[in-house]
């Protein structure tokens, strides 16, 4: 694999054994060990969390760490082998790496990448990138994406009232005249197409609908993901 937004460190390889309290993970290591790591995605994991499974940690010597080590990928797909990433901390810092290399040409002109912008009711919320230039601001929001039906991915994999709370915000940024854009980003190389997740979620599929009529943009981001990195493989085909 070849031009890694991310480069993944050494990560060791093992076997899923059960995923448990949302936050532990019981792996064998390829040595026999059996470890418990902290599994970074707090969702249902949809389709992506099966027993059995090839998987690959990282590991901290940071001795204030109750978890040594860090789940970070798995293995699906029988047909066609695919690695998913699990740990939701990354999609953020590839998404502002891509920014940083100005990778999405969809977003135009930017000269300022702000993260945690302060925004919406209240301003009670933070968007995850605010964008500034000499074009209007663009306030970006990035959801990690990893549930799939043969080639579509989609958002979301459960009912999920703060992402319906983002679409609000974003299309009422939109009304204020500036630019808004939620960037779904596809953690998995074998997704060709996105549409919303309806069945885990119909008010979120029925707002997503209706922010894009007013003008929120959507940016369906794929990415090949494997144990040395992560690469962006352009936009999917959205489906609505």
């Amino acid at each position: 694999m070849t031009n890694l937004i991310y480069q993944y460190p050494l990560l060791s390889p093992g076997t899923l054994i059960k995923r448990y309290k949302r936050f532990f993970a019981d792996i064998e290591l390829a040595s026999g060990e059996i470890i418990t790591a902290h599994c970074p995605n707090t969702g249902p994991m949809t389709g992506v969390c099966t027993t059995g499974n090839p998987v690959f940690v990282s590991h901290s010597n940071n001795p204030k760490r109750k978890l040594a080590y860090t789940w970070e990928l798995i293995q699906v797909n029988d047909t066609v082998p695919t690695w998913v990433g699990i740990n939701t901390g990354l999609p953020n810092q590839v998404i502002k790496l891509a920014l940083t290399s100005k990778l999405f040409p969809e977003l135009g002109n930017y000269q300022e990448i702000l993260p945690e912008v302060a925004y919406g009711k209240d301003q009670k919320s933070r968007v995850d990138f605010l964008l500034k230039g000499s074009d209007l601001p663009i306030y970006l929001e990035v959801k990690n994406t990893t549930l799939a039906q043969g080639e579509i991915a989609l958002f979301p994999d459960t009912v999920t009232e703060r992402g319906q709370k983002h679409l609000r915000e974003l299309t009422e940024v939109v009304q204020q005249g500036s630019r808004a854009v939620m960037l779904y980003f596809i953690n998995r190389g074998d997704c060709s197409s996105f549409t919303p997740g309806d069945n885990c979620d119909r008010v979120y599929g029925e707002l997503l609908r209706a922010a894009i009529i007013k003008g929120v943009e959507i940016l369906p981001c794929r990415f090949e993901v494997t144990p040395k990195g992560i690469q962006y493989l352009g936009l999917a085909k959205l489906i609505i």
